[in-house]
């Protein structure tokens, strides 16, 4: 991402490279900071491509996608997780394209693209769970929650913070676990439950458990990669992966349908799935587990294979349809309630 432009107005120079260079319009749903080490390595190996990146969250980048539908200014969307990239496919806000990486990646990569008609592909995955403040949960007496039920302790009142669903991937793929693992009835009555000891929710999903480290909230619902990245950095943040079973996300990657520069789009897709660049992500303080078969995932990232994953119906959640019936349902019953 170059901090510096040229343009040939009051006076400016124009400088000849950046007067020949293609752009690439880039939203990136993934933290701050792994966005930018992928935008600098990019433009590192490709000079002749600037790319302009903005960070939304997974709900907000399909909001903007969708607004801009008649005159896109969006050329590819990577990161966040897949729901709404799969709803973005359906809608049409997506191209379909098949990359030549497609054979080198994991198998339930491979399969999101698949299930999207090759509207997107899966680059990343990570279990959804919670980081806790193991100080502020041993100063007030509280045991750490283990499972899902836990959450609904008194004893954690104004102590957890989760995303809004409308903005939030995280928090959206939150909703569709409990729906999957409990029934929806009963997801929204636990839902009406826990929000008893809810202080906040954030847009941003990682936001809980930033906060969380900081001191400023006991606990945040998110992805545990996220949870495992504020430890890894020194603060006293305890990852759980609860008991009854969780969700996980497949975050993925679109091409937008329209887009003014698909040839810089298509270059930067089929880079960004190289193990190469996939093994560089520890490095920005990506703990989730890489889409390429021969990356090398973070030594740090939670073991999939240890945790008790639902079969989170991927097709279902992230249909249009089904997606916008729980987001009405969620701002009805849960937005609309006053945080205590």
């Amino acid at each position: 991402m170059k901090l510096l432009k040229y343009a040939l107005l009051g006076g400016l120079a124009v400088s000849p490279a950046s007067a020949m260079a293609d752009e690439l319009n880039l939203i990136c749903s993934a933290d701050v900071v792994i966005c930018e080490k992928l935008v600098s390595e990019f433009e590192a190996s490709h000079s002749d491509i600037d790319v302009n990146m903005v960070r939304l969250s997974s709900g907000e980048a399909y909001a903007k996608i969708r607004a801009e539908a008649r005159n896109p200014q969006t050329d590819l969307w990577w990161g966040g997780t897949g729901d709404p990239h799969l709803q973005a496919g359906q809608d049409g806000l997506s191209a379909k394209y098949e990359s030549p990486m497609l054979g080198e990646l994991q198998d339930w990569a491979q399969g999101q693209a698949k299930v999207s008609d090759y509207h997107t592909v899966g680059v990343y995955s990570g279990a959804l769970g919670w980081g806790y403040n193991t100080k502020i949960l041993e100063e007030k007496g509280i045991a750490p929650p283990m499972c899902w039920a836990d959450l609904l302790d008194p004893a954690l009142k104004g102590e957890i913070q989760i995303a809004d669903p409308n903005s939030s991937g995280t928090a959206y793929t939150t909703l569709a676990t409990l729906v999957q693992l409990l029934g929806e009835d009963e997801a929204f009555d636990f839902l009406k439950k826990m929000h008893a000891n809810v202080s906040q929710y954030t847009k941003s999903g990682s936001a809980p458990v930033k906060a969380a480290a900081r001191g400023e909230t006991g606990l945040g619902i998110v992805f545990q990669h996220d949870a495992v990245a504020q430890a890894v950095a020194g603060f006293p943040i305890g990852v759980v992966a609860p008991c009854e079973g969780t969700g996980y996300e497949i975050g993925s990657m679109s091409m937008v349908e329209g887009a003014q520069n698909p040839e810089a789009a298509k270059t930067f897709y089929d880079w960004v799935l190289t193990a190469e660049v996939q093994s560089l992500m520890p490095e920005a303080g990506s703990f989730q587990i890489p889409s390429n078969a021969s990356a090398k995932p973070p030594k740090e990232a939670p073991d999939l294979s240890t945790i008790k994953l639902i079969d989170y119906d991927f097709a279902e959640y992230g249909s249009a349809e089904r997606r916008k019936a729980l987001l009405a349902r969620w701002d009805k019953e849960i937005g609309s309630l006053p945080l205590q």
